[in-house]
């Protein structure tokens, strides 16, 4: 019991920044009808700006201080939000008449870009991650074992998804975003940007994404400029696993994937679990595409 205690506690913290990571996709979806598969490359971007930005207020706030914490978060969210709002800028923007599957050759050009770009300025060389959350036994049983490092990513995790909640449901642009996903036309004729509520989706979603990475960095700390490929994939397979363009659902899916993975880790089948994964999305592709919170859409054609 205290060992299956012990990987659930470990799989809802991993699930909670795949979550964090699957939102960013299923926003994007839900606006736009396209995969952004340069997602898990702004995660990537995020830890490295994490890292440089934490190295670089070592010398001002102590290392491990809420200050400095609160900096490092606040400096990536927003140095990955711009990025955002960059890429869909230059990349997207112009290919929003274009036929779905340009978008989608155009994405992955973009995450190769931001892959190979991050080797030519970071280098290939993995890098030790600063720790900026002093980590030591918060809750120590015979059951169970949660470190500062865990509590921090679960309670940061779920705060911003629930910040996000608050922005869709409560807010005027939040509005004007399921006014978008629902008719984008419709909402147009009603006097909404749509320029601006996609440019904002991107920033929200590139700045969750960014705090996942911070806080992927933060509890295991190496990073590279190739460290985004898995966990996106992961997240994506989550967003599909949840329902994509389904917020709730992409929460959802994160923390099924994160458990599954903990407990499979836990196994034999340790060696398998991305596999495994990735079965998962073969087997809701085929049995339930819509995923588990999603809905059958009649596309008229």
């Amino acid at each position: 019991m205290g060992e299956i205690l012990q990987q659930l506690v470990n799989g809802i913290s991993l699930g909670a920044i795949y979550a964090l990571i699957a939102l960013g996709y299923t926003m994007i979806y839900g606006v736009l009808r396209f995969i952004n598969f340069a997602h898990g490359d702004i995660f990537m971007i995020g830890a490295f700006s994490g890292y440089f930005v934490a190295n670089a207020v070592s010398h001002i706030l102590p290392t491990g201080s809420i200050g400095a914490v609160i900096v490092v978060f606040v400096a990536s969210m927003t140095i990955c939000a711009l990025l955002g709002a960059l890429i869909e800028y230059l990349a997207y923007r112009p290919l929003r008449k274009r036929p779905k599957l340009t978008v989608l050759i155009t994405a992955i050009g973009v995450s190769l870009f931001l892959e190979y770009l991050s080797q030519l300025l970071f280098g290939a060389t993995p890098r030790g991650f600063p720790e900026i959350i002093s980590n030591h036994a918060l809750i120590k049983s015979k059951a169970v074992t949660i470190d500062v490092v865990g509590a921090v990513v679960i309670i940061t995790s779920f705060t911003l998804m629930l910040a996000l909640r608050v922005i869709v449901m409560k807010t005027k642009i939040g509005t004007a975003m399921r006014a978008v996903s629902f008719n984008q036309q419709a909402a147009s004729l009603m006097g909404i940007n749509i320029s601006k509520v996609i440019t904002f989706t991107f920033m929200t979603g590139s700045a969750l994404a960014a705090a996942g990475g911070v806080l992927y960095a933060a509890q295991y700390p190496s990073i590279d400029p190739l460290m985004g490929i898995l966990p996106g994939l992961k997240a994506f397979v989550a967003a599909v696993l949840g329902g994509i363009g389904n917020i709730t659902g992409a929460a959802l899916g994160g923390m099924i994937i994160g458990i599954v993975e903990s407990f499979i880790g836990g196994t034999f089948l340790s060696t398998y679990r991305d596999a495994i994964v990735f079965a998962i999305l073969i087997g809701i592709l085929i049995f339930k595409p819509s995923g588990i919170l999603g809905k059958n859409e009649v596309e008229k054609v």
